[in-house]
């Protein structure tokens, strides 16, 4: 298997595990009627990137999240909206230092205010603010998952540094690795230098079943995480210390937050955003195991967003003649395609309009 087709196939492994969680988690039992699912893909933090991050939430509290639209609350919005009063008051009086110049405050009461999520009057030279509903307190668990379809040795060596730097952080409630589902007797991921606090779930290649192969341990959010900084490197022999900080619960409690807002933001379906639907090779196609994915007619098979760009060689936009058919397609199969996407990603998110 040549890079290109790798690729393409831990993209296509990738948007199934998407696909599975949000029809099926939790995996080793069924969720509760008040819990509700949410999953995005490639996010993370500046030093730690995954490949698939799932979202348990409270299901009234989402909903009420909605009030505040479609659109990540970064973390100046957030210190805003969750501390904002129910009464009127003046800004500097009601919320708690931030930690950083009350210009980056005002900047964002303004941002809230046009967003139509804060409300804002002035009282002579003083801006005064109040709440127009409460944040929710709606993220339960967060988890986290790494997909390698062929986990040979090589690559379970990468993947153990990354996920002893996730266990150490515990920035997740869970750490999981998807891979493909060999029907051996012993999965062969079991038998990988893998932390023993990560979860194992094997998918079937050619259809949407999953088994858990290992069960996680539940990681201590609540409690403070260590950040690795850097390793030893010079092989089994090198006894010198890893050097590394302590990662404050409330550090973690924030940043755990602004995950979740980007991922309640974006989604997994959100990979039309960076390709370009408008070629006339684009299309979304119906696979058993992943639902909608993008198929390139061209290249005749699953792209990637690297490939699928204005300077792929077989690039070519849409005929104008496509845009004006009318429904179904209106405005042609590319904004099309990104409205079914967008209609699909929406229904995930309850209480939002349509």
């Amino acid at each position: 298997m040549n890079a290109a087709n790798e690729e393409t196939s831990e993209f296509a492994f990738e948007l199934g595990v998407c696909h599975w969680a949000e029809r099926n988690w939790p995996p080793a039992h069924p969720a509760s009627d008040d819990t509700a699912v949410l999953v995005a893909r490639q996010l993370g933090t500046r030093g730690r990137r995954w490949d698939t991050i799932v979202l348990e939430c409270d299901g009234d509290a989402l909903r009420r999240r909605a009030n505040f639209g479609p659109k990540r609350l970064d973390s100046n919005l957030l210190h805003v909206v969750r501390h904002a009063p129910e009464s009127w008051a003046y800004y500097r009086d009601c919320l708690p230092h931030p930690g950083y110049p009350w210009r980056y405050v005002r900047e964002a009461i303004h941002e809230a205010d046009d967003r139509g999520i804060l409300e804002t009057r002035r009282n002579g030279n003083r801006i005064e603010i109040r709440r127009k509903w409460a944040y929710p307190d709606w993220v339960e668990r967060i988890v986290a998952i790494e997909n390698k379809p062929d986990l040979d040795a090589s690559a379970a060596r990468v993947l153990g540094s990354q996920l002893e730097y996730d266990v150490a952080m515990a920035l997740a409630d869970e750490v999981w690795v998807g891979t493909h589902k060999t029907g051996e007797r012993v999965e062969p991921a079991l038998l990988e230098g893998l932390p023993v606090e990560a979860g194992i779930l094997t998918l079937e290649e050619a259809s949407s079943d999953a088994e858990v192969a290992w069960h996680p341990r539940t990681l201590a959010v609540d409690e403070p995480g260590t950040r690795i900084l850097e390793r030893p490197n010079g092989g089994r022999r090198d006894g010198s210390a890893a050097r590394f900080e302590y990662v404050s619960p409330e550090e973690k409690a924030a940043k755990r937050l602004e995950i979740a807002e980007r991922a309640y933001e974006r989604g997994w379906r959100s990979f039309a955003d960076t390709m370009r639907p408008d070629c006339r090779y684009f299309e979304l196609r119906t696979h058993d195991s992943i639902g909608l994915r993008p198929h390139c007619t061209a290249k005749g098979g699953c792209q990637t967003a690297t490939e699928c760009s204005g300077r792929c060689p077989e690039f070519e936009p849409e005929p104008p003649t496509w845009r004006t058919n009318g429904w179904p397609i209106d405005g042609g199969p590319g904004t099309r395609c990104r409205q079914v996407l967008e209609d699909r990603r929406r229904r995930r998110r309850p209480g939002l309009e349509p």
